[in-house]
């Protein structure tokens, strides 16, 4: 399949890639700990449960828009 020299220029290709990814990994930019980050995700989380749910109660008090064409042809 491969020879030897073009066989170990295709590993050392992967490791350089594998070890950019893992770099990249770690070096996130918000320098937060992972309790810091776990207290803003767990927050990011439950503004957006609260949105999603004044829509639906916003969609529920107007009335359902997807079906009103699906309605007039029967």
């Amino acid at each position: 399949m491969f020879d030897g020299w073009e066989g170990y220029r295709w590993r050392e290709r992967d490791r350089e890639r594998a070890q950019a990814r893992k770099q990249q990994g770690k070096n996130r930019g918000d320098e937060l700990t992972p309790e810091q980050r776990r207290e803003r995700d767990k927050k990011a989380l439950e503004e957006k449960a609260a949105k999603k749910a004044a829509q639906a109660a916003g969609d529920a008090a107007g009335g359902d828009n997807k079906n009103k064409a699906a309605a007039g042809k029967k």
